[in-house]
């Protein structure tokens, strides 16, 4: 097969929403219906007691909430997909906003009684500022939600986006007996789901007319759902496939991913339209994913994905060209020509060995801490860096320090792998060694995790004492005079720290003290991020 025809199967995406939307669960139903797995498991599963297979860290299990990205790969229907499970929280932010950066489109997810939430409206900001092509699944369609039609009204008033139902559910709120499908003007009709989601949804196909469809779901019923689909035809959106891949029109579909009701036809309807791998930015120009030499970014990186291993794995995007097995690239930050050594793929946890991989696919690399976040690597003879990724200011801060001395080596360990990872920002106190850090987070979560994670990998318990502070600003004075809390005026109205790479940094309250001290210094510079690098 030709590189083009690979390029041409791959479809990677995101699976973005607000929290308990049901994000997890149709991306575990979606594996069911790829045949990755063959029987499903609901986080919250009592009967079963089950967790999803995209969870595979321990305390979401416990939680019932995803706190870092998951990656998943399979195959359906001629396409190789590649899914990326996002934490909803808006305290893993961080990881999502990263994740949306190695994607084509997204699947957002809507909780059919709850709307566009707060999250939703964040995630899908970002989203849009990238152009990326964005499918709505309406879902929970087996409880009481809003009405469809005042939920499309609600994603375009909210999100400023078109929506186009590309299926309408047939029957009244909270007890729907299938869907319209609008593309191919057919009935589905699902029988009753008997195993609690865990197994395929039988359906029953019919034409838009069938007396015996029109008996099984009541006159009345079918006479509801033909107005419905006469105000679509009349006042409702075209649907335009250009407007989709530029990101201002989302196909929209409803179904309920815990019954497995209009799964599959999602599955396959977001194959059919969502575009293959785009070109991407760099300093040297587009990157086209055709072109022969090989090109992919760092966009995640997990320690202790295999606790008895104690690996740490680079997740990369591939780009352009094809990836080959101990192939030799370079790698821009250290300007090094590296080997890519034992290169895996995953359906969550579960991983293997691969030859090769093209471009649109997720490929995990073994990493003995030589990647970061944003690394660009390229065929040696072709070089050139892929744009910078955001970086996030922290707003939440705690010092935290091991219980027991005698742990310090592997909990100095632990808190540096977490800081690669990007799960917290690492800062020093002047003149207090490693006895003690100070971390800085977007969100209250991740110093939960943080503990959790340090004591389950690292067998460090922590002590962890919040700070009054909200904002950091990394400093500067313009004539190149080094900032010491000796030469910063009103650096004893905060906490002056230093970064990992022995920046300045002061901790403040709020805007108002930092209002004095820029008045009070006037040769000093401030930044919310650091100065020309990544966090």
């Amino acid at each position: 097969m030709t590189l083009a025809e690979e390029i041409s199967k791959r479809r990677t995406f995101a699976i973005i929403s607000h929290p308990d939307a049901g994000k997890t669960t149709l991306t575990e139903k979606l594996l069911l219906y790829g045949g990755a797995i063959h029987l499903a498991g609901s986080i919250k599963s009592r009967k079963t007691q089950r967790h999803a297979v995209s969870d595979w860290m321990e305390i979401e299990k416990q939680r019932g909430i995803s706190v870092t990205s998951s990656v998943l790969q399979f195959d359906y229907g001629g396409c190789r997909i590649n899914i990326l499970d996002t934490p909803g929280h808006q305290d893993f932010s961080e990881d999502t906003y990263r994740t949306l950066m190695a994607v084509d489109s997204a699947v957002m997810v809507l909780d059919a009684a709850k709307g566009v939430e707060a999250q939703t409206k964040k995630l899908f900001k970002v989203c849009r500022e990238r152009r990326i092509p964005i499918f709505t699944f309406i879902n929970k369609l087996d409880r009481y939600g809003k009405v469809p039609l005042d939920l499309l009204d609600e994603v375009e008033k909210v999100l400023g986006i078109r929506a186009y139902p590309m299926n309408f559910p047939i029957g009244i709120d909270g007890k729907y007996l299938g869907v319209f499908d609008r593309q191919k003007n057919r009935v589905e009709l699902f029988a009753e789901d008997t195993t609690h989601g865990q197994s395929e949804r039988i359906s029953e196909i019919f034409a838009p007319d069938d007396e015996v469809m029109i008996k099984k779901i009541g006159r009345e019923t079918y006479d509801a759902l033909q107005d419905d689909l006469m105000l679509l035809d009349e006042a409702g959106e075209t649907f335009d496939k250009a407007k989709v891949d530029a990101g201002d029109l989302t196909p929209t579909f409803f179904g309920s991913a815990m019954t497995n009701f209009g799964v599959q036809n999602f599955l396959e309807e977001y194959l059919r339209l969502a575009p293959p791998p785009a070109p991407r930015l760099s300093d040297d120009g587009v990157i086209e994913p055709d072109d022969e030499k090989f090109s992919a970014f760092v966009f995640k990186i997990q320690a202790n994905m295999n606790p008895a291993h104690r690996d740490r794995l680079a997740f990369i995007r591939i780009c352009s060209g094809k990836f080959e097995r101990n192939m030799q690239v370079w790698h821009a930050p250290s300007n090094k020509i590296i080997k890519l050594a034992q290169p895996q793929q995953f359906l969550a946890q579960e991983r293997q060995i691969i030859d090769e991989a093209f471009p649109g696919d997720i490929v995990g690399l073994f990493d003995p801490g030589i990647f970061g976040i944003g690394d660009t690597i390229t065929d040696a003879a072709h070089k050139f860096r892929f744009e910078e990724f955001p970086t996030f200011p922290p707003e939440k801060f705690a010092r935290v320090q091991a219980k027991d001395t005698m742990k310090r080596k592997q909990f100095a360990k632990g808190i540096d792998q977490l800081t690669q990872e990007g799960a917290i920002q690492l800062f020093y106190p002047v003149g207090m060694g490693n006895e003690s850090f100070v971390v800085g987070t977007v969100g209250t979560l991740q110093f939960e995790v943080l503990q959790y994670r340090l004591k389950a990998e690292y067998g460090v318990d922590v002590l962890l004492t919040m700070l009054p502070f909200e904002v950091a600003r990394w400093l500067k004075f313009s004539d190149g005079e080094k900032v010491t809390p000796a030469s910063l005026r009103g650096a004893n109205r905060g906490m002056f720290l230093l970064d990992r790479q022995e920046n300045p940094v002061l901790l403040v309250e709020n805007e108002w003290a930092l209002g004095w001290i820029t008045d009070n210094n006037p040769k000093l510079t401030m930044s919310a991020t650091p100065f020309g690098g990544e966090l």
